[in-house]
């Protein structure tokens, strides 16, 4: 009896597989949807989970030591100095941005890193040609020794052994550097790397009071004690035996915390095209498993026939969804999975992260339940068709196709399938309000998709007949009996919705990063002014150039330590917040409302104002850590803490690129610290060769000061944000080859009823060319009403991508817009004749006989 129960139990698994022998006709496209989603999860989890694992293993190397301690604008005292000391051996750095000028007069910006004799104590310093660090910085006839990137050697027509000259030191360089242990750790430069000693930065006269120069102090534990749990020790001894330090704490479990939040972030986004890919691919699987339900139509009214129940047919063709899916999951997970492999040995010496490539069956396993999910939630209402068709319905279903609603109970398993989906979607999410967002936006497109698809057969339902016989052809396909119409939207519009989206976002990037700066933008920035030098730095400016406009100002850099009486590592920020207090800010005084900036709440302090320390603090970023005017913030500046009252806050026009702060202070709140000032430049009509004249005068009357160029500093921004975008177009690729092949198999799932359609019609005399004007009209109107939908939603998508998560301005990109539309209909038009011609192909009798 338990054998025949065991039998009975695997039944439909031994029909569905049985049937399967006779190939896999009509599910290729179910496959190919399911392994293209399942492999861009996997592959994205893997290479992700491999960085992170490659990230934690470097972890020490990329920070140099176990624990750094880090200052910004002053160097640790002496007793900081022994404490770091007592604990470890230490090695100090140093590193700012300056002006090297070659022999021959030209000059470039660069990003100065100085370093003692310990550096570097862990990992290596790859130099071209090979010297010891003693003899690669050593001081030699008053002339320091240098390491210098081999991108400043290009742009200053530099070899090794050639001199340049760095505020008032002279430097030799003697090799070019091909690679540091620790440069992920110091994050985005505006430069080329120049790699000097600590002694050869004093020689250069840089380090004035308040100069912006960050002093980093490394720290490697003895022996065994070099562990995690040491290395948190160290960092909270440090905290509670010098609370006032100041020090930015890193540990080697977060040795560049701003690159992990960026790959996790872009590792959220590329799962989320993934889950599109899959999501598009959904609608693949429901046409497929539509096509073959339809093709075994005979089969299932037989098995009905002869007894079996409608759940008995259910359980088989649910066995056979399952174990294809199982296959395209199998697939997808292979590619997925090798994908670290593949990334390293093909561009490993290329790459600038350490990914160490491994399997992650935790992030495979996750990618095989998105898959089996998907699979099993778009396949469940074309399933149930064959619960509830009775025998002569499924007899009559070519010429009568009957539509028969799933019951309550499959409704909710549908439901629950969808519902697991999201919540798992959302709930593993880095950013779970973006996940969320995503969600919702997919299931509304879904339904808004689902509306066009209706609404268009409805009103080609009610349209008067033609007198045009391909036109009235036309019109009746859309609305017929088992149309194509719903397939047809539901893919062409995801897959345009997607496109234009990413061609909208490419467009505005681009134009954001490489065209004309906005009006009025500053043309030069000068930092490190020396306070008691700033009245004739600006003197000197309104000489040289007259015409143009100086605005300057004093800066410091402090750290947000308290706000509202709680600490800062105690603050719950919004994740739009949360980078104000992970490093030190730039930080101002004044007594007039800043240029740029507009106070929304609160009172301004006035010029004259002389009482306790007032702040004014910008508003999207008070909200997002939940402060209120009368609020305290605590900032810890040059070793001080500072406790000041906020006073207002303002709106700030980040995108005019002139000065403006997060914090602004009252003028007392700093009196008599150190600090220098920055200054902009704005010309009405600059030129490279009008600019270099700038920087090159002002580096001769100046040489502490720095000069960067906007249009530069932008230029490097968007050359990363360019190759951000390659990966976004390389990643939405999965989605896009997935929409083609949902659109190419909704047109295979109807070939059947066009090759019925186009034997009756020739039979009764309509000719080829007839027919393909028919169709290719059908096509036409249908691509065009949901090229529509797709622009729209595409473009809207694109607008709150850009104008609420990057926070830039958006303009939108009508050619790239029309060029997608007008490729969709092409392709939709192509693929469509494509069907009908074979359909057309057929021979009437053979085709007649089988009916």
């Amino acid at each position: 009896m338990t054998a025949k129960m065991t039998r009975a139990r695997f039944l439909p698994l031994r029909l569905a597989l049985r049937e399967l022998r006779g190939g896999l006709r009509g599910f290729y496209v179910f496959i190919a949807c399911i392994a293209l989603g399942v492999m861009a999860i996997a592959g994205v989890g893997s290479v992700a989970s491999s960085l992170s694992d490659g990230l934690a293993r470097e972890g020490r190397t990329l920070l140099g030591g176990d624990v750094s301690f880090s200052l910004i604008q002053r160097e640790a005292r002496p007793d900081e100095i022994a404490f770091l000391r007592a604990r470890g051996t230490v090695s100090v750095a140093a590193t700012l941005r300056a002006m090297a000028r070659a022999p021959d007069g030209r000059l470039a910006l660069v990003e100065l890193k100085a370093v003692d004799g310990a550096y570097p104590m862990l990992g290596a310093l790859t130099l071209t040609p090979d010297i010891p660090m003693p003899d690669l910085l050593a001081e030699r006839d008053r002339t320091f020794g240098a390491a210098a990137d081999p991108t400043l050697l290009a742009r200053l027509d530099l070899k090794v052994g050639d001199r340049v000259t760095i505020g008032s030191a002279t430097f030799e360089i003697r090799s070019a550097i091909e690679s540091e242990p620790d440069k992920l750790a110091g994050g985005l430069g505006l430069g080329p790397r120049f790699l000097v000693s600590i002694d050869g930065l004093r020689a250069a006269a840089l380090l004035q009071p308040g100069s912006l120069v960050r002093w980093i102090y490394r720290v490697r534990l003895a022996g065994n004690g070099a562990d995690d749990r040491a290395a948190a020790a160290l960092a909270d001894a440090a905290r509670k035996a010098l609370p006032e330090s100041g020090w930015e704490i890193r540990s080697r479990t977060n040795a560049s915390p701003q690159l992990e939040r960026t790959i996790l972030r872009f590792t959220q986004y590329l799962t989320l095209v993934g889950l599109a890919a899959l999501l598009v691919g959904g609608v693949g699987v429901g046409n497929a498993v539509k096509g073959h339900i339809d093709r075994r139509r005979d089969i299932i009214a037989t098995l009905k026939a002869v007894g079996a129940t409608g759940r008995d047919v259910f359980a088989i063709y649910l066995s056979q969804v399952m174990v294809l899916a199982a296959v395209g999951s199998l697939a997808g997970l292979m590619i997925g999975a090798a994908l670290p492999f593949i990334i390293v040995g093909a561009f490993g010496h290329l790459l600038p992260l350490p990914v160490a490539p491994m399997l992650h069956p935790d992030e495979l396993a996750l990618s095989a339940v998105y898959g089996l999910l998907t699979a099993l939630a778009f396949s469940m209402w074309p399933l149930t068709r064959v619960h509830d068709i009775p025998v002569s319905a499924l007899f009559r279903d070519t010429v009568a196709h009957e539509v028969v609603r799933p019951q309550a109970r499959y409704l909710v398993l549908i439901a629950l399938l969808i519902a697991t989906l999201a919540g798992i979607a959302i709930g593993l999410a880095y950013d779970k309000r973006v996940a969320l967002v995503f969600m919702v936006a997919a299931a509304i497109v879904f339904a808004l998709l689902r509306g066009i698809a209706s609404g268009l057969m409805a009103l080609a339902r009610r349209l008067p007949r033609s007198r045009i016989t391909m036109l009235r052809l036309a019109v009746s396909n859309i609305h017929r009996p088992g149309t194509l119409t719903p397939s047809v939207v539901l893919s062409l519009g995801l897959g345009l919705a997607v496109l234009v989206t990413i061609t909208q976002i490419d467009g505005n990037l681009r134009r954001q990063f490489s065209a004309a700066l906005p009006e009025r933008a500053p043309t030069l920035y000068f930092i490190d002014i020396p306070s008691s030098a700033s009245a004739r730095f600006d003197e000197y400016l309104k000489r040289l150039t007259p015409q143009a406009i100086v605005e300057d100002v004093p800066m410091l850099r402090g750290r947000i330590v308290a706000a509202r009486g709680v600490k800062a590592e105690e603050l719950k920020p919004s994740r739009d917040a949360q980078w104000v207090l992970q490093s030190d800010r730039g930080l101002t005084y004044t007594g007039e409302v800043p240029k740029g900036s507009k106070v929304v709440e609160g009172k301004w302090w006035g010029p004259d104002y002389n009482g306790p320390p007032l702040v004014s603090f910008e508003k999207k970023l008070a909200d997002g850590l939940g402060l209120r005017i009368g609020d305290t913030v605590v900032v810890n500046v040059l070793g001080r803490d500072i406790t000041a009252t906020i006073s207002n806050m303002r709106n700030v026009d980040w995108q005019s690129l002139g000065i403006n702060f997060v914090l602004v202070f009252s003028p007392n709140a700093f009196r008599g610290a150190p600090h220098t000032h920055i200054a902009t430049l704005t010309e009405m009509h600059d030129s490279p060769a009008k600019d270099a004249a700038i920087i090159k005068a002002v580096a001769d009357a100046f040489p502490m000061v720095t000069s960067v160029r906007v249009r530069e500093a932008l230029e490097t921004i968007g050359t990363v944000v360019t190759n951000l975008v390659l990966a976004i177009r390389g990643a939405s690729t999965v989605t896009l080859v997935s929409a083609i092949l949902v659109l190419g198999g909704a047109l295979a799932a109807g070939h059947r009823h066009r090759v019925y359609d186009a034997v009756i019609l020739k039979t009764l005399g309509a000719t080829r060319l007839r027919l393909l004007g028919a169709y290719a009209l059908e096509y036409l109107m249908i691509g065009a009403a949901t090229a529509v939908f797709g622009m729209a939603a595409g473009s809207l998508a694109a607008w709150l991508i850009v104008t609420r998560l990057m926070t830039l301005g958006f303009e939108w990109q009508a050619a790239s817009a029309a060029i997608v539309v007008a490729a969709a209909l092409i392709v939709t038009v192509a693929l469509g004749l494509a069907g009908t011609l074979m359909a057309l192909t057929q021979k009437p009798a053979s085709v007649l006989r089988n009916l």
